[in-house]
């Protein structure tokens, strides 16, 4: 039951601060949401702030998951590059409430929602460790991370316009980006325009106007993405 309780509470959370933005959100709010008792909510998290970075490590922990499970699937690193951003596109596009609350309200945490920002960021960096070396005037490291911090800039302002549903199209504009300091622009302007169907992964957080796949999941982000749907 506690375990039951903290998902709900999660999912509660997640949707409260998409709806409300993380300011306005009160844990009166998150436990109406959840249909779960403030004095549970305290004795499960110390605060609103807690239970976010709760919510965001976990949802962002599985969203992760099966990006590494497409990226996996890759015949080659740009393949398998385009794979995980398809796939991490596809689960965002499905649920709206997370990625608004995931990507745009971690700004307004704070200090720890900065931090947890970064701690996403710098969790991408190992899907760049196959990545083609060329002789460049600048660190490898650094152009790793400006190829991530970009990506997410870029995920940031479309969710922050509304356009989540939306994120699927911007696949070939995030391959490209991802893929031209390492493969140069010609290559991966030929990566980017492969086209790659689609994995509808509709989460119980959002109003789904997909079908549902049934999988074993959380209240509001599925466990896992099938590979096979985003071929590279």
């Amino acid at each position: 039951m506690a375990a039951t309780q903290r998902e709900r509470l999660l999912d509660g959370l997640v949707r409260t601060v998409a709806d409300k933005g993380y300011a306005r959100a009160r844990v009166s709010d998150i436990c109406a949401a959840a249909g779960v008792t403030r004095p549970v909510f305290y004795e499960l998290f110390d605060g609103k702030e807690d239970a976010f970075v709760v919510a965001h490590r976990h949802g962002t922990d599985l969203l992760l998951r099966a990006m590494r499970e497409s990226f996996a699937g890759g015949p080659d690193w740009p393949a398998a590059m385009r794979r995980g951003l398809a796939t991490m596109l596809a689960i965002l596009a499905s649920a709206p409430a997370f990625a608004v609350t995931a990507v745009v309200e971690a700004d307004a945490v704070g200090p720890a929602g900065r931090h947890e920002r970064d701690r996403l960021l710098a969790r991408f960096h190992p899907f760049f460790a196959d990545a083609p070396t060329r002789p460049l005037p600048v660190p490898h490291d650094e152009l790793v991370a400006c190829a991530v911090g970009g990506a997410y800039t870029a995920l940031h302002r479309w969710v922050d316009e509304g356009r989540t549903r939306e994120l699927p199209e911007l696949l070939p504009t995030l391959t490209y980006y991802v893929l031209a300091p390492f493969l140069g622009v010609a290559a991966a302007a030929q990566v980017a325009a492969v086209e790659t169907p689609v994995a509808h992964v509709a989460l119980r957080c959002a109003t789904p106007d997909r079908p549902v796949i049934d999988a074993t999941s959380t209240p509001f982000i599925h466990k896992r993405v099938d590979p096979a749907a985003t071929p590279g």
